[in-house]
């Protein structure tokens, strides 16, 4: 095993591997696809900016992973997965964008040349990464085969972090620590917003304590005053304004895993209600934070939440975390357990969350959240440690 050029030691790769298979015969399946670039990595290692073409990983229960795509990113491929070279295959350039031809046809005569044409394979159908043009055009090319879905096969596998992972969110941690900090530091009235993004981006790429930077999956966040309402706008060249609230989502990233980190800063005397909403917040995250331990259930970490928030009358009526770890854009969630009522998701030891409680109200805005691990224990460990609460400058 070639694993000099991969994150992981070759134990750590096995145990993956391991995992998912007992997932696969669980299932019946055969041969199992993953187009997933986060569940590519998470098996192999790969890793590259190649997610908008087709590309994936086949994996066997005889064999080792094999990597496919297109011809270009098999150097990537090479320099980056711990199988040999003769585990990584391509298809030609000439399948790229084509009208004529798919890159499907391609994947499918490479399984048929290893004798699956008439298999039952699995393939992750709800996915960013797998059109319905691919899932018809694989079904065309192989139609002895029992193509059935797979979506979250390999994800829930990820779901329990090994201690090799937890350095790694560890790092991002310190980054995101690293980035809120320099926000609280440069954030005023008057500076335009793209200017304290461009720091928020040279202190997430520069790193912390020794370790570098990667790109998180989720741009910063960062709406003001009543667009904080809505949580996934991002920024412009508006300045800051004395007497709004700005929520930064944001998240450092070491080696493609994160640790999202948000925090609410005020310029100026902040209202009443935006006070009353922070303690009700705060006393829900902590209640959460209690609840979150292993043995207990997904939902007693909402319903914790909940109960502070609805004495004053602040209904969410949306999930308030969900697992984090190695993401690839255009998010850094695993797409598995919600924290929501409706989750009867056991916790277990080595699980990670965004416990991400955020308030979006009919013209504000208010976020508090924490990244957490389910420890052996007692209630949940935070991987960042600064104050919860709204910060305020005045």
């Amino acid at each position: 095993m070639p694993i000099e050029n991969a994150p992981f030691s070759a134990p750590e790769y096995a145990r993956r591997l391991a995992r998912t298979r007992a997932a696969m015969a669980a299932r019946g399946i055969e041969v199992l696809f993953v187009e997933d670039p986060s569940n590519m990595a998470w098996l192999t290692g790969y890793d590259g900016w190649s997610f908008y073409v087709h590309q994936g990983v086949l994996v066997f229960h005889d064999a080792d992973p094999l990597w496919w795509g297109r011809r270009q990113d098999a150097n990537g491929a090479f320099a980056t997965v711990w199988m040999e070279r003769d585990r990584v295959t391509w298809y030609a350039d000439h399948f790229v964008q084509s009208t004529l031809r798919h890159p499907m046809q391609d994947l499918a005569e490479k399984l048929s040349d290893l004798g699956y044409v008439n298999r039952r394979l699995g393939v992750e159908m709800e996915n960013y990464y797998f059109s319905a043009k691919a899932y018809l055009s694989l079904r065309e090319s192989l139609p002895q085969a029992d193509i059935v879905d797979a979506t979250a096969l390999v994800n829930w596998q990820r779901t329990v972090k090994s201690e090799e992972e937890l350095i790694f969110m560890r790092r991002a941690a310190a980054i995101s620590e690293k980035i809120i900090d320099g926000i609280w530091e440069t954030v005023e009235p008057g500076l335009p917003k793209n200017e304290l993004v461009a720091g928020i981006y040279h202190d997430a790429i520069m790193g912390a304590n020794g370790h570098w930077g990667d790109y998180p999956a989720i741009v910063p966040l960062l709406p003001s005053g009543p667009y904080a309402a809505a949580p996934h706008l991002t920024w412009d060249g508006e300045v800051f304004e004395n007497g709004t609230a700005t929520f930064f989502e944001v998240s450092g990233c070491y080696r493609r895993y994160h640790a999202p980190f948000c925090r609410t800063i005020h310029l100026g005397r902040p209202p009443q209600f935006l006070l009353d909403a922070e303690a009700a917040l705060v006393e829900g995250l902590e209640a959460g934070l209690e609840a979150a331990r292993p043995g207990n259930r997904a939902c007693e970490v909402a319903d914790a939440l909940a109960r502070p928030l609805e004495r004053i009358g602040i209904e969410r009526g949306a999930r308030c975390g969900y697992p984090v770890g190695l993401s690839y854009p255009p998010d850094w969630g695993e797409r598995t357990i919600s924290l929501r009522p409706e989750d009867e998701t056991v916790f277990e030891p080595g699980m990670t969350f965004h416990f991400m409680p955020g308030l979006w109200m009919e013209n504000w805005g208010l976020e508090i959240t924490e990244s957490i691990l389910i420890r052996e224990n007692g209630p949940a460990e935070t991987f960042c440690n600064r104050p919860r609460r709204l910060y305020v400058k005045e």
